[in-house]
């Protein structure tokens, strides 16, 4: 995902914009892996290769973001491993 398009994404739940972004990966302003969080509802959404996955939580794949978060907890802030939703470690 490039970084340009933090400006135009807005959460799908509660419509928020601007969200936050957490680089894991990142490249020439393309990011590989990383995390959009909503400071209104709390929930993030994982960049996975290049693909923020924003849909909502009743088409999220809970087995895949637990997994995600459990390979980044040690580089992504409190909040999303703890306090996130849909779901946290």
């Amino acid at each position: 995902m490039n970084k340009t398009m933090m400006d135009i994404l807005a959460c799908p739940i509660d419509k928020n914009n601007p969200l936050e972004l957490f680089e894991i990966k990142e490249k020439n302003s393309v990011i590989s892996e990383g995390v959009i969080f909503c400071p209104k509802c709390s929930r993030f959404y994982p960049i996975i290769e290049e693909i923020p996955i924003m849909l909502p939580d009743e088409l999220r794949d809970k087995k895949q973001e637990i997994e995600f978060l459990k390979k980044f907890k040690d580089q992504l802030p409190e909040k999303i491993i703890t306090m996130a939703n849909p779901w946290h470690l």
